[in-house]
Order: structure tokens, then sequence, then C-alpha cells
């Protein structure tokens, strides 16, 4: 039940971030006090530190094994694999499993659809640190 809960609340927030648009964050999306500005939810698929680690590692390189991005981003398997996965459902990134010289290999890259959202995001962090500085 509670996880049913949670699904539905990050489905909202991801729709309300979306509907806002980063340009939003910096002009205020709605006011809940005089001179409080209440800035639309970050996505927190991609907030997520590691989660965001993996997606901006695989902007910058066409892809990476699971060995790569675990060596790169300091982390374990179980946690790693849990966060890909995350990333995999959202169709954010992409897994191809292999075997190398009868090793397992699994192969990832940023999708088209996880480019945008890695944009949107950083669309938006920059949105928040330039309504900061004014």
């Amino acid at each position: 039940m509670a996880a049913k809960q949670n699904a539905a609340r990050r489905l909202r927030e991801k729709k309300d971030f979306v509907a806002a648009g980063p340009a939003a964050a910096s002009q205020g999306a709605s006011a809940t006090a005089p001179g409080l500005k209440v800035t639309p939810h970050l996505d927190r698929l991609v907030h997520e530190r590691l989660r965001l680690g993996i997606l901006s590692a695989l902007s910058v390189n066409q892809s990476l094994t699971f060995n790569d991005l675990k060596k790169l981003l300091e982390s374990t398997d179980g946690n790693l694999s849990v966060h890909a996965r995350k990333l995999e459902e959202a169709g954010y990134i992409t897994c191809t499993k292999s075997f190398d010289k009868r090793l397992p290999r699994s192969d990832y890259r940023l999708t088209a659809t996880g480019r945008r959202a890695l944009d949107r995001y950083l669309d938006h962090m920059e949105a928040l640190i330039q309504a900061m500085r004014k």
C-alpha cells in the first residue's frame, strides 16, 4: 500500500515539475505567503546523488560498463544495480547484457529521454542558482 502511495506521489511530483518547467523556478511557481516563493519539485529520480552521477557519466561517454560506473562513482554492486535499474525502468538509460570471455558484461547508455531529463534537471538547478543570487 505504501509503495503505491509513494509511486503516485513521485508521479505527481514529476508531472508538477514538467508542467511548470525550470523557468518557473526563477519566477516562483506560486506564492504561499507574501514574499515567499515556492519552486516546483525537483525530479527526484534524477536528484538522488548516485543516479545523477550515473546520468552525468553517461552524458559524456557513449557507454560505460557496470564496473566502469562502479569505479567512477565509488559505489557498491548492490547500490549501483538498484539505482541503475530505477533509471532503466524510467527509460532514462538502457542496459545491454553480454558475455566477454565467459564473464557477464553490462553496458549502459543514456537514452534520449534520459538526456532530456538531465537537461531539464540542470536547467532547473541553474534557475534556482540564479534566483538565489538575485
